[in-house]
C-alpha cells in the first residue's frame, strides 16, 4: 500500500497556459508535463506525460488530447486505449446547464462532474456522485503580486490520486471550452 500523507496533492501549474505547462506537487509526489505536439489549420495534438519518479514510461504519454479546427473538440485517447469524443467523454448533463457543467466516467467506473465557480475560489471544481469535492483548479487571483510562479493550482484529493491523469485531462477539456467558448 501507498504511503499517505493526509494531504491532497497539489500540482502547481508552472504556466497557467493551456499551450502548455508542467504540473508538480508541491511535496515531489507527482509530476505532469502537457504540451503541444502538432499544430496545423486542421488539429491540435497536446499529449500529458507522466513524468512522476514511480512513473516507468515517462517518454509515452498516458493522455493525447486531439483539438480540431479552431479549438473545436476533437478526441481523448488514454494509452493503451481507443480514442473517444471529447464531447461524449465529457458530455453536458442538460442545456439548462450549459458547456460549463459536464459529467463523465473515470476508469474506476465512478460518475465525476466539473462545474465552473461552482466553490468560491475555485476556477473549476470536480464532484463525485455523492457530492464530495475529489479536485478543482483555481487561477492566480486578480490583483495578487507577481512571483516566479503562476500562481494557478490543480489540486486532487489524496484517495484519488489514482485518477489524477484523468482528472487533469478533463480539467484541460473544461479550460479549452471556456476559452474558446465551445
Amino acid at each position: 500500500m501507498a504511503l499517505r500523507y493526509g494531504l491532497p496533492y497539489f500540482l502547481e501549474d508552472t504556466t497557467g497556459l493551456l499551450s502548455g505547462t508542467k504540473f508538480i506537487d508541491l511535496y515531489g509526489r507527482m509530476r505532469f508535463l502537457y504540451t503541444r505536439r502538432l499544430r496545423s489549420e486542421s488539429q491540435t495534438v497536446y499529449d500529458i506525460y507522466d513524468e512522476s519518479d514511480n512513473s516507468t514510461q515517462k517518454n509515452v504519454p498516458v493522455v493525447t488530447l486531439t483539438f480540431g479546427p479552431r479549438h473545436c473538440l476533437g478526441t481523448i485517447q488514454y494509452r493503451n486505449e481507443q480514442p473517444r469524443n471529447m464531447d461524449q467523454y465529457l458530455s453536458q448533463l442538460n442545456l439548462f446547464a450549459g458547456t460549463k457543467l459536464r459529467r463523465f466516467f473515470a476508469s474506476d467506473g465512478r460518475e465525476y462532474r466539473w462545474g465552473w465557480r461552482k466553490v468560491a475560489g475555485d476556477e473549476w471544481t470536480c464532484t463525485n456522485s455523492d457530492g464530495e469535492i475529489i479536485a478543482d483548479y483555481s487561477h492566480k487571483v486578480p490583483g495578487e503580486p507577481e512571483y516566479t510562479t503562476s500562481g494557478s493550482m490543480f489540486t486532487v484529493t489524496e484517495e484519488y490520486g489514482h485518477l489524477a491523469t484523468e482528472m487533469l485531462a478533463t480539467v484541460t477539456i473544461m479550460r479549452q471550452i471556456l476559452a474558446y467558448d465551445m
